[in-house]
């Protein structure tokens, strides 16, 4: 993959995380990233998701923890927002 294409892709997820958190860091850009990516797969392939929070609870469990964490920071983004 070429250096260009995943600056440009960097800069799509900042202001995604941006836009969905009000502010991007490298912590939160790894958490939105991992977020939409297990959101995706356990819709596209919900046996391989029910099988990996099988075999590693404390993973699915850091995912849940990282899904919170997004949900409260959103909506306080949004709360702030409305202001």
């Amino acid at each position: 993959m070429e250096q260009q294409l995943r600056e440009q892709f960097d800069g799509l997820l900042e202001k995604y995380t941006e836009l969905l958190l009000g502010d991007s860091d490298e912590d939160k850009k790894e958490k939105v990233k991992m977020w939409a990516l297990y959101t995706y797969i356990a819709k596209s392939m919900p046996a391989l998701v029910k099988h990996w929070n099988e075999r590693y609870p404390e993973g699915k469990e850091g995912i849940k923890e990282i899904i919170s964490e997004i949900k409260q920071l959103n909506e306080q983004h949004r709360q702030d927002s409305g202001k």
